[in-house]
């Protein structure tokens, strides 16, 4: 009895790689095995990235807030200290955009801290 190869499968499998790997440059775009490759890659980068992002925000807000604490004779440890002391459960993202967007706010908020 002759092998039975799944074609439909294997080339649907291929065209979906080359479909990812559409606008990469040169063999990277249109030939199989490079654009597996680059599309193992550039899916490992993408998840590392999500992770990055995450980080990079979160220092972001901190030295946001920390920037605004300081004119008011704080640092950012202490302030997030007191805040934590009297049970104020703001997250960094949002004390960051009071400070940036609303600094009368964010003024009486560590007013109401200290």
């Amino acid at each position: 009895m002759p092998r039975s190869v799944n074609a439909v499968a294997s080339r649907a499998r291929r065209k979906r790689i080359l479909k990812a790997a559409k606008g990469f440059y040169g063999k990277r775009k249109n030939v199989y095995t490079v654009a597996k490759n680059v599309m193992e890659k550039g899916l490992t980068y993408k998840y590392v990235g999500r992770k990055l992002k995450k980080r990079e925000y979160r220092a972001l807000w901190i030295a946001r807030i920390n920037a605004a604490v300081r004119e008011e004779g704080l640092t950012y440890s202490q302030f997030i200290h007191l805040l934590n002391e009297k049970g104020i459960g703001l997250d960094r993202k949002i004390l960051a955009d009071l400070a940036m967007n609303e600094p009368e706010t964010f003024k009486q908020l560590i007013a109401s801290v200290k």
